[in-house]
């Protein structure tokens, strides 16, 4: 599930794309291996930090994130691709930089499924 797009335009522009940030209407239903997948995602502590500081912000440039982040540049950017490829988190290329927002699909495909446990 890779929900990256290409955007162009300022970071104020980025940080609008994710404002606000709701539940959707109708939430997906998730199979077994799309959880897993998630789950899996959700399983590391600085992959939930990311999050964290996501829905604090609304929005976040990737060097935001390594400022606040306890690992390298590269080590962040392998985090936010296993949770963008989880359908966790949605990325924006904007010039050199890729700006992240929670998806927030994603996020209650993943509650409704754990919630069904």
């Amino acid at each position: 599930m890779d929900t990256a797009s290409a955007h162009t335009g300022s970071p104020e522009a980025a940080r609008e794309c994710c404002d606000p940030v709701e539940e959707p209407t109708e939430v997906a239903d998730l199979d077994d291996i799309e959880l897993a997948t998630m789950a899996k995602a959700l399983g590391h502590p600085v992959r939930l930090r990311i999050l964290r500081i996501l829905a604090d912000r609304k929005a976040c440039i990737t060097g935001d994130l390594v400022a606040e982040l306890p690992v390298a540049q590269s080590t962040a950017s392998e985090h936010l691709r296993i949770l963008r490829e989880a359908g966790l988190v949605t990325g924006e290329i904007e010039g050199p930089r890729t700006s992240y927002c929670l998806d927030a699909a994603g996020l209650a495909a993943v509650k409704k499924a754990i919630g069904s446990l």
